[in-house]
């Protein structure tokens, strides 16, 4: 390090801030102290501690700056650097903070003369209450071990926010509500209407205790802990095994490795060794884990250290006697609101009771989502300010359909969520009288209306809405849900229960669409890809490991086994692409012909048409393939350029617009012209609008998701197909920017249900 000399080993400096924590004198005197202390061991000239009142980050202590401005400097979240700590929740280092664009020094601290800054936020209960900020006038490149002993110090002084110093100033480092009512926007992971009350889930215990008597008495209890909590998992485990679906079981079984990492525990008991207690130690590592969160973009990682905060919060429950979640705590109905939650955690309390849960972060392919799904619990995601905005027992409404959550909602609010939900209910049974009646227009056209699936858990979607079969079922989740490479074996096993619960309907299954976002890290990983979408994924892939895509066809064979089977390839860009991949499985096929297993009593192979530059090579494609689907997701998202995930292109452009429809149109007619069946999977499909907009272009079958069959299926049966045909033969060449506007005065004007 460049300072003069090295801080001193940790257990002193942790045993001294306790003693000045301890010792006489209000809060305010043992805080002048503590910074004293800090200043002297980190060999800085100043050390300050700004804390939170009354949403402020307000100047409590300092060494090195005006004692004038103490209790007077007060700053915004994220303004200055101290801010920005506060805001990301991350340690900054600088060797010249005045060239940062965030520095913003404050006059009447006098710290025009220093160079450098180092500041660490102090969380207690994983939120930030304050932070704590060293300078020196040099230009001094803080080391690792230096943030790392402010870290540690930041969680001391934490301790004392929670005790005295609350004591003698009522408000400092907490947060509540204003009371009002809230609308807040999110992401929607599972669809659904509910209503109830805000149950915060697992809420962080707060450790009293950081700095241990003995080492060694530490050590002891954490190995205690360690091994109920693996008992704990194990029967969690066995208690999945006999669940039906089996996506919860994949889920627990990469769960319960991480309750065995060996990285993991070394990590916990080096912390011991470093002077903590059991818990600090967990809370320490889940600081260090939380940073690492914040670092990373691949979803799949995240969802791994998810649960491992998961496994973290579990352990300090043990650690504190807490045990599982009291089921005599959580009312009737119960809204779980949570940062975000393991899958363990959500099956830890009696399900029947929970009508929805809502998430500070979350995505769709998260594994508590994946779990929620089968379970048909309503899920909103992605909702910013989440725990800062709601208490514990408040009303809450949850709109999955709109990935909305109402926050104590006023009575207007109410109003509409009863008058949805009734509307909502009388719909599901106009539906579900429908469930047996074929999708048949009122000119007589059938149109095929399939189900997107991806878990064992959506099979069950086939008889609640009477879809025709399965017309896109997305292989890649049995293998996101796991932490290693699934056997030939196991997807042999997965996919014939895949078919069993078809029950003779079709299924159509894509080969692994995984890479740029979606990358699994058993798989072997490149450099960050700029553009993820349009990178290292799908059959690209797969044909540069090719091994992996013929243990899929291979395991796809023989589950089949005398049944039908359908296979596609995802993102081909050229026709070359179809048949590399096509040669892959013809060796497969004659392998198990030539081993005299049983073969698929049909076989048929197609390719997802997402990239547009394949609409141009359909003349050379159509003969060899059984059959096209249409991915409108990703072929509008690169016919546009348009990020489908920037929310700030969500709206730009529309999938209705005339130049979207000609371009499906001409694949459509192209397609009907070689006698080569074609399809859609993709969200178009499930709006009733849209759906019908893609009818008038002349596709006849279409997937969706199970919750809008019923939709989709009551619009066919109110629609004249030849009349819309007719009424769009002469928008195809507008310059308008969606056709929107004009299916919809279509279908208000034709009594079209949509």
């Amino acid at each position: 390090m460049s300072a003069a000399a090295a801080p001193s080993g940790p257990r002193i400096l942790l045993r001294r801030l306790r003693e000045v924590m301890a010792g006489e004198g209000s809060a305010q005197d043992r805080m002048d102290q503590l910074v004293m202390a800090i200043a002297a061991n980190m060999v800085a000239e100043v050390c300050s501690i700004y804390l939170l009142r009354d949403g402020m980050l307000e100047l409590f202590a300092t060494e090195g700056l005006k004692p004038s401005a103490v209790h007077k400097t007060t700053l915004r979240i994220g303004e200055g650097l101290v801010g920005q700590i506060a805001q990301l929740a991350r340690p900054v280092a600088l060797s010249e903070a005045r060239s940062h664009p965030n520095f913003a020094a404050r006059p009447e601290t006098g710290e025009e003369d220093y160079h450098s800054l180092m500041g660490v936020p102090v969380l207690r209960g994983g939120r930030v209450v304050g932070v704590l900020v060293l300078q020196n006038r040099i230009n001094r490149d803080y080391s690792a071990d230096e943030i790392e002993a402010m870290q540690t110090i930041a969680m001391v002084l934490a301790e004392m926010v929670g005790g005295a110093l609350q004591e003698e100033m009522p408000g400092v480092g907490t947060f509540g509500t204003d009371g009002l009512p809230r609308r807040m926007a999110g992401l929607s992971l599972n669809e659904g209407l509910a209503r109830g009350v805000a149950v915060l889930h697992a809420p962080r215990i707060v450790v009293e205790r950081h700095v241990a008597d003995d080492v060694d008495v530490e050590a002891g209890r954490l190995t205690v802990a360690l091994k109920d909590l693996r008992v704990q998992v194990d029967s969690m485990l066995q208690a999945a095994i006999a669940e039906p679906g089996g996506e919860s079981r994949d889920i627990l079984e990469a769960y319960r490795m991480f309750a065995h990492d060996k990285g993991w525990m070394a990590r916990l008991h080096d912390a011991i060794q470093g002077g903590f207690t059991a818990e600090a130690a967990v809370e320490r590592v889940q600081v260090e884990n939380r940073a690492r969160m914040s670092e990373i973009s691949d979803a799949y990682l995240r969802e791994r250290l998810h649960d491992l905060e998961d496994l973290s919060n579990r352990l300090m429950r043990h650690l504190t006697h807490g045990g599982q979640m009291p089921e005599g705590d959580v009312p009737e109905q119960a809204v779980v609101v949570a940062w975000n939650m393991g899958p363990a955690e959500l099956l830890d309390y009696d399900v029947d009771r929970i009508k929805a849960l809502v998430l500070e972060e979350g995505s769709p392919t998260s594994h508590v989502a994946i779990v929620a799904r089968a379970l048909q619990i309503p899920v909103v995601g992605r909702l910013d300010g989440l725990l800062d905005n709601v208490e514990s027992g408040d009303d809450l409404v949850v709109d999955g359909d709109n990935a909305q959550l109402f926050v104590r909602p006023a009575a207007d609010a109410l109003v509409a969520f009863s008058a949805n939900l009734e509307t909502r209910q009388a719909k599901a049974a106009q539906y579900a009288a429908l469930r047996d009646q074929p999708a048949v227009s009122k000119d007589g056209t059938r149109i095929e209306l399939n189900l997107n699936a991806g878990l064992l858990a959506d099979m069950p979607h086939l008889d609640g809405t009477g879809a025709d079969g399965i017309g896109l079922y997305r292989t890649e989740l049995h293998f996101m849900v796991r932490a290693t490479l699934p056997t030939v074996s196991m997807q042999t096993d997965f996919y014939g229960r895949v078919l069993d619960q078809a029950g003779g309907r079709p299924v159509v299954f894509r080969t692994l669409d995984v890479g740029g976002d979606k990358m699994l890290p058993y798989l072997a990983r490149h450099d960050d890809e700029q553009n993820p979408a349009m990178g290292w994924r799908a059959i690209r892939l797969s044909l540069d490991r090719p091994v992996l895509l013929r243990m899929q066809i291979r395991a796809l064979l023989k589950a089949a086994a005398g049944r039908p089977l359908s296979i596609m390839f995802p993102m081909i860009a050229e026709v070359s692409e179809f048949k590399a991949a096509r040669k892959l499985l013809d060796r497969e096929v004659e392998r198990q012909t030539r081993m005299g297993e049983p073969t698929p009593s049909t076989l048929r192979v197609g390719t997802m048409l997402e990239v547009p530059s394949l609409a141009w090579q359909l003349p050379a494609l159509l003969p060899l393939v059984d059959f096209v689907s249409i991915g409108s997701n990703d072929l509008m998202q690169f016919l546009f350029a348009s990020d489908r995930g920037n929310p700030r292109l969500a709206n730009r452009y529309d999938e209705l617009s005339p130049s979207a429809l000609s371009l499906v149109r001409d694949i459509v007619q192209r397609c009907d012209a070689a006698k080569v069946p074609v399809s859609l999977c993709g969200e178009a499909a499930g709006r009733p609008v849209d759906a019908m907009a893609l009818l008038g272009l002349g596709l006849r079958s279409i997937s969706m998701g199970a919750a809008s069959v019923g939709a989709v299926k009551m619009m066919v049966r109110s629609l004249d197909l030849p009349s819309l045909q007719t009424f769009m033969e002469g928008f195809y060449d507008s310059p308008e920017h969606s056709l929107r506007n004009a299916l919809k005065k279509f279908a208000e004007d034709h009594n079209v249900a949509i």
